[in-house]
């Protein structure tokens, strides 16, 4: 997860009047800025943490089927539903009713915002190499630096933000450099008999059997593709609608190469054990190791870049979703008030807010990344589900195909999309699931408040007992974090 292209900023209709789609080029930048941010910085250290190099290689090759699968549903829809954009929620809604529509923007929000959280929490962690008073981004110091950033940014895009196509590219180019030259340097410093020395981890027994193993990289691997579907959320701005489907083909599979790379190839410089242990952006040690201090210099100020790029992206992403939800009646209308540059200024002004107050909780509860972003990739998980459920509902039924077209690949896609995410749920955890919950419910005191603004019914019968069971798990998880017998952060 990291920056879409800064470009999101003005509203549809502002973009199409100022001439400013998106073509191939832009629009594959936006996916691959999408992903990569500060997630692949630290996936040493995230997938070593739970798993042996074994699990690991099967946790890269299921989240290779079921993300692959992800983005033929966003390539196949963006090209059969031309008419809806903002891409997993208009899917959600359209496919299932309004309310699982609601759930699936609030679910994209939650993500958005508390990833916003992890972005804070990460950058001061690394700078903590340069200034010890910020220790694992979670101190006073280091959340008052956050808290600083954060208003910076809130009022750099209240007053507008141009040249984005500039930004996004130098952005990007920062990114991705460091990267690609820790790829080299690793391969070459590579050894087998370090990768070799426990390739299935049992002999870690803290790290459990193989399938455990596989769970423990589930979200980690979900949260480096957060962002796929970048190009689907802005679809009304690409200048043809079937560049959205290659962006995002050619996006997910140099990410793809790169994530799974930097995570197996760290096994063979550093052991398991020892990569675990590691304090993240655990490639500033793994390249230590190799190359000397220089190493972990670079990567702390190439993920400081990255993620000071991504914080102020997704900030714009975050703000995006209620936006449009609220101009179409799925949100709160005052959600849809823009100020006189196009900026969606309520919604921008209540997500930073609501990403204040979790920097505020980090620092009593002394929340980690991982921690932060296990609960980020969890929250996306909904909209992910209902996206690979309708596109593969539209094969089944039938609409917006030919008469004579083959609908069974898209079918299996959207069925295997719609199996991976039901996997992830069950891999996320009861922990990171009733914290959802507790995330979640509170937003179906918003979908009344729009239903009722709207003069429509409010619940259908199937969707008001969903509501009602969604309320009672978020009660129970409430009380099991509050007596402790459940801890998420």
């Amino acid at each position: 997860m990291a920056a879409t292209d800064i470009s999101s900023a003005p509203n549809s209709a502002a973009a199409t009047a100022n001439g400013t789609k998106l073509r191939l080029g832009p629009l594959t930048a936006l996916v691959i800025g999408s992903m990569v941010g500060s997630g692949v910085f630290s996936l040493p250290q995230n997938m070593a943490a739970g798993a042996g190099p074994l699990a690991i290689v099967i946790g890269w090759a299921i989240t290779a089927i079921g993300m692959l699968a992800l983005v033929f549903v966003y390539q196949s829809l963006a090209t059969r539903k031309p008419e809806l954009d903002a891409g997993p929620y208009a899917y959600a809604k359209a496919g299932f009713g309004p309310f699982v529509g609601f759930n699936s923007a609030w679910g994209y929000w939650i993500s958005a915002w508390v990833g916003n959280v992890s972005y804070a929490v990460i950058v001061f962690s690394a700078l903590s190499y340069f200034f010890p008073a910020f220790g694992d981004g979670n101190t006073w110091q280091a959340v008052a630096g956050a808290s600083a950033l954060l208003w910076a940014i809130h009022f750099l895009i209240m007053a507008g933000v141009r040249q984005a196509a500039l930004v996004n590219l130098i952005v990007t180019a920062a990114k991705i450099a460091p990267i690609v030259l820790f790829i080299g340097i690793v391969v070459v410093a590579f050894k087998v008999d370090v990768f070799n020395a426990d390739f299935t981890g049992l002999g870690n027994t803290s790290l459990g059997s193989i399938m455990n193993q596989v769970k423990s990289t589930m979200l980690v691997t979900l949260w480096v593709f957060i962002g796929i579907e970048g190009a689907s959320v802005f679809s009304a701005r690409a200048e043809k609608r079937r560049d959205i489907a290659k962006a995002t083909v050619f996006g997910f599979l140099a990410c793809l190469a790169l994530y799974a790379l930097v995570s197996l190839l760290s096994l063979g410089i550093i052991s398991q054990p020892q990569l675990a242990a590691l304090k993240n952006p655990s490639m500033a040690g793994v390249l230590e190791a190799v190359v000397g201090p220089w190493g972990a210099i670079l990567i702390n100020l190439a993920l400081v870049v990255s993620v000071v790029g991504a914080f102020l992206s997704w900030t714009l992403l975050a703000a995006e979703v209620p936006h449009i939800a609220g101009k179409d009646g799925t949100m709160p209308a005052f959600f849809g008030h823009e100020n006189d540059r196009g900026v969606p200024s309520v919604s921008l002004f209540v997500t930073n807010i609501l990403v204040q107050a979790f920097l505020i909780i980090t620092l009593f509860a002394q929340s980690t990344y991982q921690a932060l972003f296990f609960i980020a990739s969890t929250a996306i998980l909904v909209p992910y589900i209902f996206s690979g459920a309708y596109a593969a509902k539209l094969a089944i039924q039938g609409d917006s195909y030919g008469a004579s077209e083959n609908r069974n690949a898209p079918m299996l896609m959207g069925l295997l999309a719609t199996a991976y995410g039901l996997w992830l749920v069950y891999a996320a955890g009861l922990s990171y699931l009733f914290m959802c919950a507790v995330l979640y419910a509170p937003g179906i005191v918003f979908y009344v408040w729009a239903r009722r603004e709207n003069s429509q019914r409010i619940f259908r019968p199937a969707e008001a007992a969903i509501a009602a069971v969604l309320v009672g798990v978020a009660i129970y998880a409430a009380y099991q974090m509050w007596t402790g017998a459940v801890s998420a952060l």
